[in-house]
């Protein structure tokens, strides 16, 4: 499979070219469009997720971790002093960074349900459920934000499925076809799991259809 840098380098040049795009289509703007960039970086380390006490894994805890913390401190800096905001936000960060990365480190096998095109379509609604009900509440934003965690998600798996690939020697690895797939076929519990949780972020995330309503094409200026 490929390697931490290949990932990283991947998923940053497709964030960066997706989000001069949509700068250009007038979908979002050049502050808005770091945001989408750092999410795009984020998904593409995700499938990698459930791959031990890696550094990578830990890198990506630690990111996970500090959004975990933003989110409750903008949920309780109006219902809470400042100095209690902060204790708080600190606490969640270290429960998610070792808390929760030591049960999830526990209870996953590397390359199982997280390394799916199901995956990447349960993180792309749970960011954009996230991003519009806790964060900044703006529908095109928040599914942009959806989007470009499943583009470096996409990004991910296709490294890896290539590297599966010897065309040097012509020849196919073991491991191809276990990086690009729909679901974990080895475990049923695991997919059907992420099958429901899936559907349910499908029907608790903002209607797409109310998106595209939202959007003019024809002022969509393209050149």
């Amino acid at each position: 499979m490929a390697n931490f840098k290949s990932h990283m380098i991947g998923a940053t040049a497709v964030s960066i070219t997706s989000a001069g795009l949509i700068i250009q289509l007038h979908l979002t703007t050049y502050g808005e469009s770091i945001a989408l960039i750092l999410m795009g970086i984020i998904g593409g380390m995700l499938p990698d997720i459930d791959a031990g006490n890696s550094k990578p894994v830990r890198l990506l805890f630690n990111c996970l971790a500090f959004l975990a913390a933003i989110i409750i401190m903008h949920l309780l800096e109006l219902r809470m002093e400042s100095y209690q905001v902060i204790i708080m936000g600190l606490f969640i960060f270290l429960w998610v960074r070792y808390g929760v990365f030591r049960v999830f480190n526990r209870l996953t096998q590397h390359r199982g349900i997280f390394h799916s095109l199901l995956a990447m379509i349960f993180f792309a609604l749970l960011t954009t459920y996230i991003s519009y009900h806790w964060l900044s509440g703006k529908l095109l934003q928040a599914w942009l934000n959806g989007l470009f965690i499943s583009l470096g998600f996409i990004v991910h798996l296709l490294l890896d499925e290539f590297h599966s690939v010897d065309l040097t020697n012509r020849r196919i690895k073991k491991s191809f076809g276990t990086a690009f797939k729909l679901l974990n076929y080895q475990s049923p519990v695991s997919s059907a799991i992420m099958i429901l949780l899936t559907a349910l972020l499908y029907f608790l995330a903002p209607s797409p259809i109310t998106l595209l309503d939202k959007i003019n094409i024809s002022k969509i200026d393209l050149f």
